[in-house]
């Protein structure tokens, strides 16, 4: 139940982004329920992608992480948010990400702070 709510929360952080930054799109009619079925889909690839790969590329780029303090971490967001966007395009689901700065890289963080935010009101488990 907690994971289909956090996909839920990351779906309203993409919508989000999408309506704050015009290099997001999702290209299909808004507020229809294949729009939002298109941002569970990619809050659900988002999601594999921050599991899977995010944890690689962070020890690869742990030096960089220190040497920046933490800054570095801002462009392994946006990077994930584009491999997003690409893995989107390849299985032909409409959500795009035009190019890393502005629209991945500020979307990352607004994703990053609606998720965050979100999150505070998800009650854990405890």
């Amino acid at each position: 139940m907690r994971f289909i709510i956090r996909t839920i929360a990351a779906a309203i952080a993409l919508w989000v982004a999408v309506q704050f930054l015009d290099g997001i799109k999702v290209n299909v009619e808004t507020n229809t329920a294949t729009y939002w079925g298109v941002l569970l889909l990619v809050a659900l690839i988002f999601g594999i992608v921050n599991a899977i790969v995010k944890p690689i590329i962070k020890s690869l780029g742990c030096a960089l992480i220190v040497l920046t303090l933490g800054l570095f971490l801002l462009v392994i967001n946006a990077a994930m948010l584009l491999l997003t966007s690409w893995i989107a395009g390849q299985l032909d689901i409409p959500f795009h990400v035009d190019n890393f700065y502005p629209a991945a890289f500020w979307g990352a963080i607004i994703i990053s702070v609606v998720s965050w935010l979100l999150g505070l009101l998800i009650p854990d488990k405890d």
